[in-house]
């Protein structure tokens, strides 16, 4: 028979849980957002130094070592930007996974005990 109480416990339960990795998944879109700004302030900033210091030099070889130099430097920081983003969006991946972690484990062994009960024996 149909349990009503338990039915709307579990209802609750499923929202309490939505609302809560909700929550959680903004919060990692905001650190996201924020860390994303502050690179871009950053590089836009060296960018600025960079272009300064370049109008003031007077020969051509300079200018090639300080080109190559600020490229090196830019391309190196933006692969430890584009790496920590990678992990940001790793950790919010699973953040917003982790809550549907027992739900899926558990139906993945209950129908692996269905399938296996119903499978004919070779």
């Amino acid at each position: 028979m149909f349990n009503f109480d338990e039915a709307n416990n579990k209802g609750k339960e499923a929202i309490d849980t939505a609302l809560k990795n909700y929550s959680e998944v903004n919060k990692g879109f905001q650190a996201i957002a924020a860390e994303t700004a502050e690179y871009s302030k950053k590089s836009f900033q060296d960018g600025v130094s960079h272009f300064e210091t370049l109008a003031g030099v007077k020969s051509f070889e300079a200018v090639f070592e300080l080109q190559s130099s600020f490229v090196k430097s830019s391309y190196e920081s933006f692969v430890a930007e584009a790496t920590k983003l990678g992990e940001m969006y790793a950790d919010l991946a699973k953040t917003a996974y982790k809550p549907f972690e027992a739900p899926i484990a558990a139906a993945t062994k209950a129908t692996g005990k269905a399938v296996a009960s119903v499978a004919p024996a070779a």
